[in-house]
């Protein structure tokens, strides 16, 4: 990952309310949530939400698609696993061991839990597919790229 595209990625969390989206979106999986959803959840104004929302997108942070009428938003694993490895690219020197763990802990993997990390397996990103099936089925689903 390049400088810009890191200094993009967390000036967009730099913000009180574009966190706490990401956050909520964490927490909700590859499945996301509708955007009228995460503006109840948030307290945040639909108008202001767009705003966020749209932030959190250009900077790969978030990935949208349409499902009939609503736009469903989830956190771009891609992108955000690649922020957190800029992160941790030059760790300790080059003295990996000096912090093993800490990966383990930041991206759990297939039945893990966070923070465990002696769980066997490989790590888990969202396919079109499964974000189709959870926003229910809907044929006419497109998961929409980041910019």
């Amino acid at each position: 990952m390049e400088m810009n595209t890191a200094t993009r990625g967390f000036g967009a969390l730099a913000h009180e309310s574009r966190l706490q989206v990401f956050r909520l979106l964490m927490r909700e999986g590859p499945g996301g949530l509708p955007a009228g959803v995460v503006s109840e959840r948030t307290g945040i104004a639909p108008s202001t939400l767009s705003f966020h929302l749209t932030h959190l997108e250009r900077a790969r942070l978030l990935r949208s698609w349409r499902v009939q009428r609503q736009i469903f938003y989830a956190v771009d694993i891609d992108g955000t696993r690649q922020l957190i490895a800029f992160l941790t690219e030059e760790c300790c020197g080059g003295r990996p061991e000096t912090c093993a763990g800490l990966i383990d802990e930041l991206m759990p993997v297939d039945g893990a839990e966070a923070g465990d990390s002696r769980a066997e397996g490989t790590a888990v990103a969202p396919t079109d597919a499964a974000i189709t099936a959870v926003a229910g089925g809907a044929s006419t689903a497109t998961a929409q790229g980041s910019a």
